[in-house]
């Protein structure tokens, strides 16, 4: 079984030029502690979001919470995403996308950054879009795994990164447990995203995350009270072994 290093608060970082509230679940500035995990945001807005910007040599996944998200990016791709919808976008080589509410509508996203090793920093960029209705879904006792990159105890997800990574959202009925079985050379993070959960024991409230280092193959996760849902993604560690 996996354990759990630490759980961490959320930042508040408030309102920018972009976005009307934003929280960072993921901080950048400690890479030894969160490679290959870069960045992952927490954002509502309305206007203007995020206007056209470039990206190279990462990945990202985007899961709208809440409202409608419009985008659009270089490569010729563009939709338009509602609550529970997701998209995986490989930056590689180098793209330019948009992300904005669609008009007169809001929007509440969360978008995880993912670093590519060197060697597929030359990827072909693009996108993929990840409905919540063609997912596929795992099923437990008091528990569903909505498998959206990876496989999952022979469930795999439509998402196709450039490199090896496993992301789900697990609901958990109040009280019910589940091992989630994830390889063992990840590095881990469970978000909560609703109620209180325990990960490997420890317990994390609302906008808290417990990292989990490569080791083990399997993440215990305990619903609250009330029930949870929670983002758990993994990753090999970009450095030092795939510089």
């Amino acid at each position: 079984m996996r354990t759990v290093d630490r759980v961490e608060d959320a930042l508040h970082a408030g309102p920018d030029a972009e976005v009307d509230d934003k929280w960072l679940h993921v901080r950048p500035g400690d890479p030894a502690r969160t490679d290959p995990f870069v960045v992952l945001s927490e954002d509502r807005f309305t206007a203007p979001g995020f206007a056209w910007h470039a990206h190279h040599g990462i990945e990202t996944l985007t899961v709208v919470l809440g409202g409608v998200l419009e985008h659009a990016d270089s490569t010729g791709g563009a939709g338009v995403l509602h609550a529970g919808d997701a998209q995986w976008m490989t930056a590689g080589r180098g793209i330019e996308h948009r992300e904005v509410a669609q008009a007169g509508t809001s929007a509440h996203v969360l978008q995880l950054w993912i670093d590519l090793p060197a060697r597929d920093r030359a990827a072909a960029a693009g996108h993929q879009e990840l409905p919540a209705a063609d997912r596929p879904r795992l099923a437990r006792p008091g528990a569903e795994v909505d498998v959206l990159a990876g496989t999952v105890d022979g469930v795999t997800g439509p998402a196709r990164p450039a490199r090896p990574v496993q992301a789900v959202l697990v609901t958990l009925d109040p009280g019910a447990s589940l091992e989630l079985p994830m390889p063992a050379e990840h590095r881990a993070f469970a978000l909560v995203l609703d109620g209180g959960a325990t990960v490997a024991g420890r317990f994390a409230g609302v906008r808290q995350t417990a990292w989990s280092d490569p080791g083990g193959s399997r993440l215990e996760l305990g619903g609250g009270a009330t029930g949870s849902r929670l983002l758990v993604v993994g990753a090999r560690p970009t450095a030092p072994e795939d510089p």
